[in-house]
């Protein structure tokens, strides 16, 4: 998985660079075919804003989350990235019965 952080107006520190990549650790053992995500944090006035887009094999899933603490705005938007793969997961998943078609289980 590859990261790439951005900062708008906002030094984007180690710890908060550490920060990012525990919690979306948390996303790559859910589901482990993410290829990229990028992540954008900005200041606007009082508010902290993240934004994130993690490319996934047939589409891409955007979340953004405004806090006073980014640190809490950060939880937010993986808490919503997590539920966002989940889905994905699900949507993917193998749609056919275990045991197929009865004429082609074999008769003993």
């Amino acid at each position: 998985m590859n990261l790439q952080l951005t900062g708008h107006h906002l030094e984007i520190t180690p710890a908060l660079r550490e920060y990012v990549l525990s919690k979306f650790s948390r996303i790559s053992n859910h589901f482990d075919h993410v290829i990229d995500v990028k992540v954008t944090m900005s200041v606007e006035k009082l508010a902290q804003k993240v934004e994130a887009t993690l490319h996934v094999p047939g589409n891409d899933l955007h979340a953004a989350c405004t806090d006073e603490n980014m640190y809490s705005a950060i939880d937010m938007l993986t808490d919503k990235l997590d539920r966002q793969v989940l889905k994905h997961k699900e949507k993917h998943g193998d749609h056919h019965k275990s045991g197929g078609a009865v004429k082609h289980q074999l008769s003993a």
